[in-house]
């Protein structure tokens, strides 16, 4: 039997002007498992991203996320409900210090249960939590540094520890990789393949490296011109010749 979805998409579209961006997309994505979109450029992957955080309201469909319907909550609501975003650009706090980024993510999160007349120095613990955080993406002996002095790909590693302090249920990652040189890809995969390994959140990824697709992926949906034209295992997508097609030359790309 069938898991759940922790989070779904019934008929999704949306229309530009004449151009349909997400066509008619049906996908379930199972609690705890990790599923990779992909396609050519222009096939609607951030798009789709945009409609499942809150960025966009869809022209038709649903999004169900925890059995409720929430195709018209708007991204702030989506987040208090645990589905947290990254972006193909950062989105941190560049004058506060590494940490203070990630607190700022756990008050928000323990805010109900906060007294804001209190100084958060008296809130040890968030900073605690903040600090293994920054373990978890190999980021804790920049702890103290402004976050401005960090490199691009450990900004990409920052903006993840962030997404986890708002301990989402669904985690969406729009190209982590984005920018980073060759030297830095290898120490997100390893933090993504470690969220995976805890079983405790569901990830949703954007990737143009198809090897890394390969390695993380349980599944893997693939869009072509606004359609879902695939959705199935690593290894039925690559060897799938209407995916093949789908990308220049007739052959999956690695780029």
């Amino acid at each position: 039997m069938a898991a759940q979805p922790v989070i779904e998409t019934r008929n999704l579209t949306i229309q530009f002007g004449g151009t349909l961006a997400v066509n008619n997309i049906n996908l379930a994505f199972e609690p705890f498992r990790l599923k990779s979109i992909i396609g050519p450029n222009g096939a609607g992957k951030t798009t789709l991203f945009n409609l499942l955080s809150g960025q966009y309201k869809p022209t038709q469909g649903q999004v169900i996320f925890q059995r409720k319907d929430i195709t018209r909550l708007g991204p702030a609501k989506r987040t208090k409900l645990g589905i947290g975003r990254s972006f193909q650009l950062t989105n941190i706090f560049p004058n506060l210090t590494v940490l203070e980024n990630v607190r700022l993510a756990l008050q928000s999160k323990a805010a109900v249960g906060m007294v804001f007349w209190r100084s958060w120095r008296s809130y040890t613990d968030l900073e605690d939590n903040a600090y293994e955080l920054l373990k978890q993406v190999f980021l804790e002996h920049h702890w103290s540094n402004p976050a401005s002095t960090l490199t691009h790909g450990e900004q990409r590693k920052l903006e993840i520890a962030i997404l986890l302090g708002l301990d989402p249920a669904v985690i969406l990652l729009d190209e982590p990789t984005a920018g980073m040189s060759i030297e830095e890809v290898p120490a997100i995969l390893e933090i993504i393949q470690e969220l995976k390994a805890q079983k405790t959140r569901t990830i949703i990824l954007v990737e143009h490296k198809f090897d890394m697709i390969m390695k993380l992926s349980d599944s893997i949906a693939v869009l072509q011109e606004g359609r879902l034209i695939c959705d199935d295992t690593p290894e039925a997508v690559s060897n799938n010749e209407q995916v093949q097609a789908a990308y220049l030359g007739g052959g999956v790309s690695n780029e």
